[in-house]
C-alpha cells in the first residue's frame, strides 16, 4: 500500500516538541508539518498531534505485570451499626466553613465531635466500614491529635492501605512496628531480636508495652544496652520508666545520675525525687531543711505585706517561716539534678532553692515545721518575700509526688480571695494540682471556683475535669454563661468555654437550656446585638448536645 506524502513513515526526532512549539507560537507564525499557511493550518496541527499521540502510545513496549498486592487482612471486630456508619460519614465529610468575623453560627462543629465519636466506637470495639478508611486516614493526616484514636479504630486494614499510598505513610510511623504485633512477654527471643535490630520507634513501643506488663523486665532490657545507646535515645527510653515507677527502679536511676548527658541526669533525678523513700529524696530533704526553719522572733506583720496578712488571717502569735537560700550549687547538688545556671531574669539562689524544695519529700515539712499539717504549714507567713517561691516549689512537689493532701492545702478553698488559694501561683499550677485529686473532688472544686469567680479564668481548670462533666459542674458553667449573657457581654469572649461545654456537658442537660434559646432583652449598657449572638451560641450548644445523645444511642452507649 502506498502512503501519501502527508503521512509520516517513521518517528521524527523531537516531533512532539515541535508540535508543542507550533501550538505555542500559533499557526500564523509557524505552520505544522505537511501543511501550508492558511485557515487549514490549525486543523492540520490537531491532526498531526492526534497522529503523534497514537504513535507514542503504540510505541510503548509491554512490561512485566506488577505483582498483585496481598489481600487486606481480616478485621475480626463487629461492624458498625448502620446508623453509626452513616453518622461517621457525616462527621468525616464536614469541613469548616468560612470565617464570619468571629461568629460560629448555630450549626454544630461536627469535626470537633469526631474525637468523642471515635472514643465511643473504640470502647465498644467496632470495626469501620472499609469504604470509610480513606476518609479516616485523611482526617488523621490533617490532625495529629486524632491519630491514636483513628489508628485504633481503623485497625489492620489502615496499615495495609498506608503501604499503598505515600500520603498515609505517617500511619506506619505512628503504629508500633508499622503494624507488626509486639512479641509476647514470654517470647524472650523475639523481644531480644526486636530490641537489638528494630527501628527506634519499634524499640520505644516495645519498651513501653513491656513496661506496662513487666516493669522489671523492661528495666533489665534497657540496662543491658544502656551504655551503647545515644544520648537522645537514652532520654526517651528513660522517660518510659515513668509508667510503673517503683523503688525497684532506684538502683538503675542512681547509676543514671552519673550519665554524661545533662538531660538524662535531670530526668533521672526527677524520677528519683518522685520516690519519697529514695536516697536522692533523702539527700534533697537534708539540703532543703537547711534552708527552711521556723523563726519565732518575727511577727507575721513584719514578715508579709498587709494584703497577705489580711488574706491568710494569721493570729498575731503565729510563728514565721524563715528562708535562707543556698549560697552555692556544689557538685553533689548538680549530680542530684540541680541545674546550676539560672534562667534569664531569675536569681541564682532562688533558682537553686526552688529545685531543692520541689525534690524534697513533702513529709519532710511536717517534721521540720513543728508537726503541723500541710494546711497549717501553707497558712504560715514567710519572711522576706520568699512566700511565692516557697509555695511554687511546694506546688511542683505536690504534683510530682501526687500528694492530694498537699494539693488541697495549696489550692485552698475555691471561693478564696484572689481565686487561687494561698499556694497556687498561676492557673497552670492550679490545673496541675487539681490533677492529683479524684474525679469527683476535682469537679466539685472547679464548680465552686466558677460559682465564686465566674468563667474568665476557668478554661484551664475545666480542661482537667473528667468528661462528661458532673451535674454540679455542668450547672455551674451554664449558670455562669447565663450571668455573662445577662451582663450584655459578647459570647465570643467565652468561646473557649462554650466550645468545651459543647464537648463536655452531659447531653442530658440539653433540656435545661431550652429557656436560653430566646433572644433576651438587652440591658441599657449591653454591647449592640449581643443578645442575638448569645441566642445563636446557646442554640448551637443545645443542638450539639442532642447530636451527641443521638451519637451515643447509635453506638449503643447511651
Amino acid at each position: 500500500m502506498t502512503r501519501t506524502s502527508a503521512s509520516v513513515d517513521a518517528p521524527v526526532t523531537g516531533a512532539w516538541e515541535g508540535l508543542v512549539t507550533t501550538a505555542l507560537l500559533g499557526t500564523d507564525r509557524r505552520t505544522p508539518p505537511g501543511a501550508g499557511p492558511g485557515p487549514e493550518a490549525p486543523v492540520a496541527l490537531l491532526d498531526a498531534a492526534a497522529t503523534e499521540t497514537v504513535r507514542r502510545r503504540a510505541g510503548l513496549r509491554p512490561a512485566r505485570a506488577a505483582e498483585r498486592p496481598q489481600a487486606a487482612p481480616e478485621d475480626p471486630r463487629p461492624p458498625l451499626p448502620p446508623a453509626a456508619a452513616r453518622r461517621l460519614a457525616l462527621l468525616l465529610a464536614d469541613r469548616p466553613g468560612p470565617s464570619r468575623g468571629g461568629r460560629r453560627g448555630a450549626a454544630p462543629d461536627l469535626m470537633e465531635l469526631l474525637p468523642q465519636w471515635l472514643a465511643a466506637a473504640n470502647a465498644r470495639g467496632f470495626a469501620p466500614p472499609p469504604h470509610a478508611l480513606p476518609a479516616l486516614l485523611d482526617a488523621a493526616r490533617g490532625r495529629t491529635d486524632l491519630r491514636p484514636a483513628v489508628l485504633e479504630f481503623a485497625g489492620p486494614r489502615a496499615l495495609w492501605l498506608a503501604r499503598l499510598n505515600q500520603d498515609w505513610r505517617f500511619t506506619l510511623r505512628s503504629a508500633p512496628g508499622g503494624g507488626a504485633a509486639l512479641p509476647h512477654v514470654d517470647d524472650e527471643d523475639r523481644i531480644q531480636r526486636l530490641w537489638q535490630e528494630g527501628l527506634f520507634a519499634e524499640r520505644v513501643a516495645l519498651l513501653s508495652a513491656l513496661r506496662s506488663r513487666e516493669p522489671a523486665a523492661a528495666r533489665e532490657l534497657l540496662a543491658a544496652t544502656w551504655a551503647t545507646e545515644r544520648a537522645e535515645d537514652r532520654l526517651m527510653f528513660l522517660d518510659s520508666l515513668r509508667a510503673g515507677l517503683s523503688p525497684d527502679d532506684e538502683p538503675f536511676l542512681e547509676q543514671a545520675l552519673a550519665d554524661r548527658s545533662r538531660n538524662v541526669r535531670a530526668t533521672a533525678a526527677e524520677l528519683l525525687s518522685a520516690l519519697p523513700g529514695s536516697a536522692l529524696a533523702a539527700r534533697m530533704a537534708v539540703r532543703a531543711e537547711a534552708c527552711v526553719a521556723i523563726d519565732h522572733t518575727q511577727t507575721p506583720q513584719a514578715a508579709q505585706t498587709p494584703q497577705a496578712a489580711q488574706s491568710t488571717q494569721i493570729a498575731p502569735t503565729a510563728p514565721t517561716i524563715a528562708v535562707e537560700a543556698p549560697h552555692e550549687c556544689d557538685p553533689g547538688m548538680e549530680r542530684d539534678g540541680v541545674v546550676a545556671k539560672a534562667p534569664a531574669g531569675r536569681g541564682e539562689r532562688s533558682w537553686w532553692f526552688g529545685q531543692l524544695v520541689e525534690a524534697a519529700p513533702l513529709g519532710t515539712w511536717s517534721r521540720r515545721l513543728g508537726g503541723r499539717t500541710p494546711r497549717e504549714i501553707v497558712a504560715l507567713p514567710v519572711a522576706d518575700d520568699w512566700q511565692s517561691e516557697l509555695h511554687a516549689a511546694w506546688c511542683r512537689a505536690a504534683v510530682r509526688q501526687r500528694d492530694a493532701e498537699w494539693s488541697r492545702a495549696l489550692l485552698g478553698e475555691p471561693s478564696a480571695p484572689e481565686a487561687g488559694g494561698p499556694g497556687a501561683v498561676s492557673l497552670a499550677e492550679r490545673a496541675k494540682l487539681l490533677g492529683t485529686l479524684g474525679t469527683a473532688e476535682r469537679a466539685e472544686w472547679v464548680a465552686g471556683f466558677i460559682a465564686a469567680h465566674g468563667l474568665s479564668e476557668a478554661f484551664q481548670l475545666l480542661g482537667v475535669c473528667a468528661v462528661p462533666w458532673s451535674g454540679p459542674l455542668g450547672r455551674a458553667v451554664v449558670d455562669a454563661l447565663n450571668i455573662a449573657r445577662d451582663a450584655g457581654s459578647y459570647p465570643w469572649s467565652f468561646s473557649g468555654v462554650m466550645g468545651l461545654a459543647e464537648r463536655c456537658l452531659d447531653p442530658s442537660e440539653a433540656g435545661r437550656l431550652d429557656a436560653l434559646l430566646a433572644v433576651p432583652d438587652e440591658p441599657e449598657n449591653a454591647s449592640p446585638g449581643a443578645g442575638g449572638y448569645w441566642a445563636e451560641a446557646f442554640h448551637r450548644l443545645v443542638t450539639t448536645l442532642r447530636l451527641r445523645a443521638a451519637m451515643a444511642e447509635e453506638l449503643g452507649t447511651a
